[in-house]
């Protein structure tokens, strides 16, 4: 068999490589946290439940089911056990909107 020539197979894989990502998305150096303002409370996700929703126990002692509201659904990748900020509803207090997700180092400053 001949061998084949893949013509510019090379330098497109090696241009392709130039954008993955390498190291953590974390910073090095201390920054300022953000803090709840009026009508929002600090919250950590107990379990997704799916759809963009998830239980979130808040430092009120509630349990809430919390969405992610459209305009930050691809923005914000959230798991359990991640700490939020969360907005609840005026009409309904047993649920509400996740508007910010702490990082570890935000976490550690809290």
């Amino acid at each position: 068999m001949e061998k084949q020539d893949f013509g510019d197979f090379e330098e497109i894989k090696e241009e392709s490589d130039k954008h993955k990502q390498t190291g953590s998305t974390e910073q090095k150096f201390p920054s300022r946290v953000r803090f709840p303002k009026k009508k929002e409370l600090i919250g950590i996700i107990v379990t997704r439940l799916g759809g963009n929703r998830m239980d979130i126990k808040t430092t009120d002692g509630k349990t809430r089911n919390c969405r992610v509201p459209g305009r930050y659904r691809r923005r914000l990748w959230l798991r359990p056990k991640n700490y939020v900020i969360i907005v609840p509803w005026e009409f309904d207090d047993t649920k509400g909107d996740i508007i910010y997700k702490y990082n570890n180092s935000e976490v550690n400053q809290l």
